[in-house]
């Protein structure tokens, strides 16, 4: 699926990479093949317990027209990115300070008809423009669900991707499409388990949709690495709810000792 995004394209992100190779900032894209397994739920926390270890960070809210980070930060942002695309603010304007220490939103819009910026790099451009302020050490990117271009667009600009899933068939069967589109330019997918009570349970399923890939000639030096799993508890809702990150108010809650356990591998893992 890679190859609809175009020549020009390709040639621009090799060029982006280049030109700024020498920042500081880390891009992790975190996606899913499917939608309502709690991507932007876990993005949010993720960012939180990146910041307890001294992390800088930066979120960019790219779930196109269907954004939600800022009720997790519990913002109302007065610009977002698609008003620094279209040239109606300066970059300053779309870095919203949250009240959390060391972290930063950039916000999308809700329902955004983005007709007028969907050629591809836009996107690129934004991410380009954020690293090269070489002022923060992790760009963590919420994509939308699914393998849309501008989904493709994102993940072509790293090889940090962690995707989120969960034990549902349907979400097994969409992940397992991301890993053959990611695999024909990545050398590795990361996987966490949403709504998954056991941490073996995730490692078992990784271990089989690994051996599906071997099965199915996917490249052989490709790698899906495993980070965790994060138990079902009513109280990451219910924090939710109340626009407030369950790893900051819950710290001692299982999902929170694993989500815990899910950053330190994606601090690891870091290229």
């Amino acid at each position: 699926m890679f190859d609809k995004i175009s020549t020009q394209a390709n040639k621009l992100v090799s060029l982006t990479k280049t030109l700024h190779s020498t920042s500081k900032t880390k891009i992790v894209v975190v996606t899913s093949g499917k939608g309502g397994v709690g991507k932007s739920t876990l993005t949010s926390n993720m960012a939180y317990l990146l910041s307890k270890e001294k992390k800088k960070v930066v979120v960019l809210d790219a779930d196109i027209g269907l954004s939600n980070l800022q009720v997790m930060f519990n913002l109302k942002p007065k610009k977002t990115f698609f008003d620094y695309l279209e040239g109606e603010c300066e970059l300053d304007d779309i870095l919203l300070t949250t009240s959390y220490h060391n972290i930063t939103l950039v916000a999308g819009k809700s329902g955004y008809q983005y007709s007028n910026i969907n050629n591809s790099m836009h996107f690129s451009r934004l991410v380009d423009d954020i690293r090269s302020l070489n002022k923060y050490d992790i760009l963590l990117i919420d994509t939308g669900a699914g393998l849309n271009e501008q989904v493709q667009e994102f993940i072509e600009l790293t090889d940090n991707i962690l995707a989120i899933t969960t034990t549902d068939p349907s979400a097994l069967t969409d992940v397992y499409a991301l890993m053959k589109m990611v695999s024909l330019k990545k050398r590795k997918l990361m996987l966490c388990f949403n709504f998954t009570a056991k941490y073996d349970v995730g490692a078992a399923i990784t271990k089989s949709l690994k051996n599906l890939a071997l099965k199915n000639k996917l490249n052989e030096k490709f790698m899906v690495q495993y980070m965790g799993n994060i138990s079902q508890m009513n109280s990451i809702s219910t924090t939710g709810r109340l626009r407030k990150l369950f790893a900051k108010e819950l710290k001692q809650d299982i999902a929170s000792v694993e989500l815990n356990l899910v950053v330190k591998n994606l601090l690891k893992s870091l290229r």
